[in-house]
């Protein structure tokens, strides 16, 4: 058995069948990772628990310290995994993408990726930090030649642009917090998040809800994603684009509310 948050990432479950085990959901407290309730879906069974930090698609994550709760409460033979895809746009003192705790640890590992912030997605190329036993179980068992080599290079050389990295981050500190306000003043729901995208949320109403709303701004040629897979029905997720886009964004949103044509 392998177990995942109620909203975590999709390919969670891929992974855990196509292994041939079964997955196992934990809920969430306020669409956040709840550590009593992983804990309290471990059997003799677990071999692997996944915990993004931040998640996808909510926005949310715990501190630090849950995650070593998380840790000191599962059996020695239960591998931690630690998706950090979202980590360099965290700014939170409480926040750790869990490097130290890997360190000190023979079952944890962390996983990044350079498909984010560092905009390499078409590349499929990321990489992990774990125990010396764990990797070489890993290379045992992956594809050869899973990597190519432009996207190593890319990735080596995203590695040292650290100017665009911050570029990027202060980009986000300055849009996450004012796409917020403003699709918060249009009388939307949108939950907190440490990411570089939002989860908004729709009213329950004909006319208003999630779906209409993506047709509606697909005819703006806004495209969100919907969330309907990961049991959220009822809300999109939009990542923070330029100003313009935003822009645009809040704009169509206000007209969709409005009732406007698109």
């Amino acid at each position: 058995e392998a177990i995942y948050t109620e909203h975590g990432f999709l390919v969670y479950r891929i992974a855990i069948l196509g292994a041939g085990a079964t997955p196992v959901i934990a809920r969430e407290t306020d669409l956040t990772a709840d550590v009593d309730a992983i804990l309290e879906r471990v059997t003799p069974k677990t071999r692997v628990v996944f915990l993004a930090n931040p998640n996808n698609p909510t926005g949310t994550y715990i501190p630090f310290s849950e995650v070593h709760r998380l840790h000191a409460g599962l059996p020695r033979n239960v591998l931690l995994v630690i998706d950090a895809a979202y980590a360099e746009y965290v700014r939170r003192n409480d926040y750790d993408s869990g490097i130290e705790l890997v360190a000190t640890s023979e079952n944890v590992v962390m996983t990044r990726t350079f498909s984010k912030i560092h905009g390499l997605a078409g590349l499929r190329i990321g990489w992990l930090y774990g125990p010396e036993h764990v990797v070489d179980a890993l290379n045992r068992i992956r594809g050869p030649f899973n990597v190519s080599a432009p996207a190593i290079a890319a990735g080596a050389a995203a590695i040292r642009d650290q100017a665009f990295v911050d570029k990027a981050v202060a980009h986000n500190e300055e849009w996450l917090p004012w796409v917020t306000r403003e699709i918060e003043a249009l009388g939307l729901q949108v939950t907190p998040s440490v990411g570089n995208f939002i989860l908004i949320h729709f009213p329950d109403e004909d006319g208003r809800r999630a779906p209409e709303a993506d047709a509606f701004l697909l005819g703006r040629g806004i495209i969100m994603r919907q969330v309907a897979g990961y049991g959220l029905p009822n809300a999109l997720r939009m990542s923070i684009g330029d100003e313009e886009a935003n822009r645009a964004v809040v704009a169509a949103l206000s007209d969709f509310l409005a009732g406007a044509e698109r």
